[in-house]
């Protein structure tokens, strides 16, 4: 790998050119910088080595790209919520029945051996309802828990406080 990342700072610009088109499959934007052409490569080399980002980080990064896109300036003023650590288990007592969600390593939630991209999608498995994951869970908006009862819940629940256990 090293030799690779010290042969980017003999390539003139030319070279920088071909091997951006080869890596990111366009062009850089016009009038990019080659130390700049050089910092991506070698991010670009390095990243498929070792994996690049995480799936819950690319999906920020995408979400916000969407909102710049449509000039949506609150989602891009929006903090981001807490992470839930890998390993992390939420328990939700539901119409007599405990159920034990597990967070991934992937950012994903599995739940009964089936893998959900989101708490909103176990919740809706569970309740047959469409409603927030995270509240259903008694997570506040920092990722920690609370009251998941209340006067919003969809009849024939259980008011019951979802349990946070990291392992």
């Amino acid at each position: 790998m090293r030799e690779r990342l010290e042969a980017l700072e003999a390539m003139d610009r030319t070279a920088l050119l071909a091997l951006w088109e080869r890596h990111y499959g366009s062009p850089p934007p016009p009038r990019t910088r080659q130390g700049l052409m050089r910092l991506g490569l070698a991010w670009q080399l390095q990243a498929k080595r070792e994996g690049g980002y995480d799936p819950s980080l690319r999906g920020q990064l995408d979400r916000l790209a969407s909102a710049l896109e449509r000039g949506d300036e609150q989602a891009l003023r929006r903090k981001p919520r807490g992470r839930l650590k890998p390993g992390t288990r939420l328990v939700r007592e539901w119409n007599g029945t405990v159920h034990q969600v597990t967070v991934c390593g992937d950012g994903r939630f599995a739940w009964k051996e089936e893998r959900y991209r989101s708490l909103s999608a176990v919740a809706k498995a569970i309740t047959g309802a469409g409603w927030s994951g995270p509240r259903f869970f008694g997570l506040d908006r920092q990722g920690q828990a609370g009251s998941a009862g209340g006067e919003d819940e969809p009849s024939g629940s259980d008011t019951a406080r979802a349990e946070v256990t990291d392992v």
